[in-house]
């Protein structure tokens, strides 16, 4: 039988401090939330290793934990941002987000795993995060945070609206077969971007957006 709380520390000492992650807040969400609850049942097992984690239904997947935390603490979010997730699978990016006090909106356009992921997060007794069925051209509202769980050719846009004054956009920008980590910071109307690091991740959606960012 699998010690899950082993398999969670292990996962936060060899996978994400190994990986530059050095947000004390990040390092104790992630060793506390039960990774084991939102993969498939057959995969149970293996929810810790740091790898695409696939869904089950259609290409739906969760992101490796050391790139998720690293995402994360990109994003510098903080207690009462308003964060917006968008390919939020079933449920554990946003319960990462909501543990560092956050208020979250995931988006998902699975409807079966909407469902899934709103069970999960009542499960944990989440009160500040949700997962609503939508796509990336479905955000609406203004948010503090936006994350990408998903690769993208380049962003759309209309997701710079959705962002606040000061507000922060993480995504992976795909490069032919490597995707680099970037974010996005809004000041006024202006936004500047900062490329940081190289990872591999699926597409985020199956559509392309049809409207893009262009620097």
């Amino acid at each position: 039988m699998v010690d899950y709380e082993l398999a969670r520390k292990l996962m936060v000492d060899n996978q994400l401090r190994t990986h530059h992650v050095t947000e004390r807040r990040i390092l104790a969400v992630m060793g506390r939330v039960p990774r084991e609850l939102f993969v498939p049942e057959a995969r149970k097992s293996i929810a810790y290793i740091d790898d695409t984690q696939p869904l089950g239904t259609g290409s739906r997947f969760m992101a490796p934990p050391s790139l998720l935390a690293k995402l994360v603490q990109l994003a510098e979010v903080q207690a009462g941002d308003d964060v917006l997730d968008i390919g939020a699978g079933t449920g554990y990016s946003v319960a990462v987000l909501a543990g560092l006090g956050a208020n979250v909106l995931g988006l998902e356009e699975d409807l079966a795993l909407v469902s899934v992921a709103n069970a999960n997060l009542a499960s944990l007794g989440v009160a500040n995060g949700r997962v609503t069925s939508g796509s990336i051209a479905d955000a609406s509202g203004v948010f503090d945070v936006i994350v990408l769980q998903g690769a993208v050719e380049t962003v759309p846009q209309a997701l710079f609206a959705r962002l606040k004054d000061g507000g922060r956009l993480v995504a992976m920008i795909r490069h032919g077969a490597v995707a680099v980590a970037n974010v996005y910071v809004k000041a006024g109307t202006a936004v500047t971007a900062r490329a940081e690091f190289n990872a591999s991740l699926p597409p985020l959606s199956s559509t392309r957006p049809a409207e893009q960012f262009v620097f």
